[in-house]
């Protein structure tokens, strides 16, 4: 009886080793974004289905040096606070060999030190503010890089725009947290490479919903084109203030004007008023397309799906790295995304080379679209001073 008990336990002790060794063979990768509670927490949580989706993918194909991927997400509710111990728990409590996010720019110029510190590879796939992939100081080892829109590329062609437009007085606009500077700072540098002084520079809180008075400073001072850096919901309230006062320049923004937030916020009525960039309007290849029918149901708005395509494609450029290498260790993935051998076959493009040791962003002015809103739906946009648009136009 006794030789029974022993041979059972034994038996159930080696199981659970042997699954406790299995499952200590997975790859963790995290996220760190808000999921909940700014008005861009929609691409968060678009950005995790498809980081899930190429999570799936991938194992089915048999995984990453023989181990399957699993994700740990934390969710920094838009807080810098949480976010830094959010990165600090994926990095040195969840191990994790790589992390994506976060959701807001400002968050990951609060903690990026933490995986350039730790040599851990952080992807960008939201977030675009212009600083969070620049080297913490010249020359250094850089564990930050991007599948994503940036800031700066965006404003680059939004100048180009209005210039070649014809515009005479340029405004800018920008909320106060740290994306929306970030893109002012961008905004007012590549202005004065074009030798233009804006008329005025005005701020807004993200929570405001009247900026009829900083929009009367600009009118007053003959503001022919507005440029606004902020998130969806105070775009769509500044553009009900232009409204109040009757006051519609031409109005360049952020893409974050593509967000379902900023339509509900602006109405149907007005929504069309912006024009800004993005990656796509709607799925349009085959891979988009059929990306789209399986996880659609799963997003907030199709206008989200972009930021799922983004956390796909920086899911496979981050296993892509872990094979090249032949090790999850931080410094030898950083070294193979710097120097990509093979194309990585993504659902936004085929990535060639797509960073190297001073280049860390893999989409460029070169994959964005300009935008607008039309009966509800978001819809490429193209008008006579966008045709003769040219890179020769863009200064950054």
């Amino acid at each position: 009886m006794k030789l029974t008990k022993f041979i059972r336990k034994t038996a159930f002790a080696l199981a659970l080793a042997s699954a406790l060794g299995v499952h200590a063979q997975d790859i963790k990768l995290g996220f760190n974004g808000d999921l909940s509670a700014s008005p861009s927490a929609q691409s968060g949580r678009a950005g995790v289905i498809g980081i899930e989706a190429a999570i799936e993918d991938i194992n089915a194909a048999g995984g990453v040096l023989g181990r399957k991927l699993v994700l740990v997400s934390r969710d920094d509710q838009s807080q810098p606070p949480k976010s830094i111990q959010n990165m600090s728990d994926l990095i040195d409590n969840e191990k994790v060999v790589a992390v994506f996010g976060p959701t807001n720019s400002g968050n990951a110029l609060a903690w990026r030190h933490i995986p350039n510190q730790k040599k851990v590879p952080t992807m960008g796939m939201i977030g675009s503010g212009t600083d969070i992939t620049k080297p913490m100081s010249p020359g250094a080892d850089n564990y930050m890089f991007r599948v994503s829109m940036m800031d700066r590329e965006q404003v680059a062609a939004l100048v180009a725009y209005a210039l070649k437009s014809g515009s005479k007085k340029i405004g800018v606009m920008g909320e106060t947290t740290g994306y929306g500077q970030g893109g002012v700072k961008d905004m007012l540098e590549i202005l004065k490479l074009h030798n233009i002084e804006p008329v005025g520079v005005e701020k807004f809180a993200v929570s405001d919903t009247d900026m009829t008075s900083q929009l009367n400073k600009l009118k007053s001072a003959g503001a022919d084109t507005l440029m606004v850096w902020a998130q969806g919901t105070p775009i769509g309230q500044l553009v009900r203030s232009m409204d109040k006062i009757n006051y519609f320049p031409t109005l360049l923004t952020s893409w974050a004007a593509d967000n379902i937030t900023y339509f509900d916020a602006a109405g149907k009525a007005l929504a069309d008023k912006p024009v800004f960039l993005r990656t796509m309007a709607d799925p349009a290849t085959p891979k988009q397309k059929r990306l789209y029918d399986r996880i659609g149901s799963k997003l907030a708005a199709p206008s989200a799906f972009p930021f799922a395509v983004h956390g796909y494609d920086a899911t496979l450029l981050v296993a892509a790295a872990i094979r090249q290498a032949g090790t999850t260790d931080g410094s030898k993935m950083r070294e193979a995304l710097e120097d990509m051998k093979s194309p990585v076959d993504g659902v936004m493009k085929v990535y060639t080379k797509p960073f190297s040791k001073t280049d860390r962003e893999g989409l460029t002015a070169e994959d964005l679209v300009f935008i607008k809103w039309r009966d509800g739906k978001l819809v490429q946009y193209s008008d006579n001073t966008i045709k003769q648009m040219s890179p020769a136009d863009y200064k950054k």
